[in-house]
């Protein structure tokens, strides 16, 4: 599987989700290989029951939610890029101040951005109000 995960993730590719998510190279390419692992079809892309087979989220109680957080709504797959994006959400929020860039847009794992992927679904919106009042 290693020798997949490195031969179809071409180096642009992961150059540009290391700028979008704040992955770093290694993450990313573990990341992959993981993902490769789960994708059972071989389609490059993940489904929700390709998730459910991952042990962890199956007896989690909050299981359905976490994978529901990887599908936009009417959505039944995720590319790789996709499942970066929303694993970015959960990343530990850094100084985002010291390489803020006025025009750049706010990191994925900003406070703003994680209540945003929490409450899309609705099921947190009394976290989102009082989230709201202390950051």
């Amino acid at each position: 599987m290693g020798s997949r995960a490195s031969t179809l993730l071409r180096e642009e590719e992961i150059e540009e989700i290391k700028k979008e998510t704040g992955f770093s190279h290694s993450q990313i390419t573990r990341l992959y290989s993981r993902f490769t692992s789960l994708d059972k079809g071989e389609n490059g892309t993940l489904s929700r029951e390709d998730f459910q087979r991952i042990p962890e989220l199956a007896i989690n109680p909050l299981g359905d939610r976490i994978i529901n957080a990887f599908f936009p709504e009417g959505e039944d797959q995720v590319n790789f890029r996709g499942f970066m994006r929303t694993l970015a959400h959960f990343r530990p929020i850094e100084d985002n101040e010291k390489n803020k860039n006025a025009a750049a847009s706010e990191p994925l794992n900003s406070r703003t951005n994680k209540l945003l992927c929490l409450t899309d679904d609705g099921w947190c919106k009394h976290f989102r109000r009082t989230a709201w009042q202390h950051c």
